[in-house]
C-alpha cells in the first residue's frame, strides 16, 4: 500500500517533538468533567470520543472548553501517565494552552485538523507537523 505524508506547519504552543498515533475529535474537548484523570477517558455524554482514551495518543481537537480548572486537569493526567503525548489544535485558546505548558504536553495550533485522521500516524517536530498514512 502506497504511504501518503503530508507537512503542516502551525504556530507552537508548548514547544517538543513527538510522534504516535492520532485521535481526531470533530468536536472541543472540556477537560474539566470531560476527561477522567486518573484514566484518560473521555467521559462528556454524547462527545465524538466519549469512552475512548486520549492517554499516550496525539489528540487533534478544534478548540478546549469549559472551565478554566481544565488546566489543572491535563497536569493531573500528566501526573497519572495518561496524558495525551501532544495536542493539536485549530485554534488554542487559554484553557487548554496553560495547562499544555504546566504539564509539558507538546501543543500546536493554527492547523488545519481535517487534514488528519484517527489512525494516522503523526510527528510533531517544533512548528511541523508530518502526518503519514497508509493507503492514502
Amino acid at each position: 500500500m502506497p504511504i501518503e505524508t503530508l507537512t503542516l506547519r502551525g504556530r507552537v504552543i508548548r514547544s517538543g517533538r513527538v510522534e504516535g498515533e492520532a485521535l481526531v475529535s470533530p468536536a472541543p474537548i472540556g477537560f474539566l468533567g470531560g476527561v477522567d484523570p486518573e484514566t484518560g477517558v473521555v467521559l462528556e455524554p454524547g462527545h465524538p470520543l466519549e469512552g475512548r482514551s486520549i492517554a499516550g495518543k496525539i489528540l487533534v481537537f478544534p478548540h478546549g472548553k469549559g472551565s478554566t480548572v481544565g488546566s489543572y486537569t491535563l497536569l493531573r493526567l500528566a501526573r497519572a501517565g495518561v496524558a495525551p503525548l501532544a495536542i493539536i489544535n485549530a485554534q488554542s485558546e487559554a484553557i487548554t494552552a496553560v495547562g499544555a505548558i504546566i504539564a509539558d504536553i507538546p501543543m500546536i495550533d493554527q492547523i488545519d485538523i481535517h487534514l488528519i485522521r484517527t489512525g494516522d500516524t503523526v510527528r510533531i517536530e517544533e512548528d511541523r507537523v508530518v502526518i503519514r498514512r497508509v493507503g492514502g
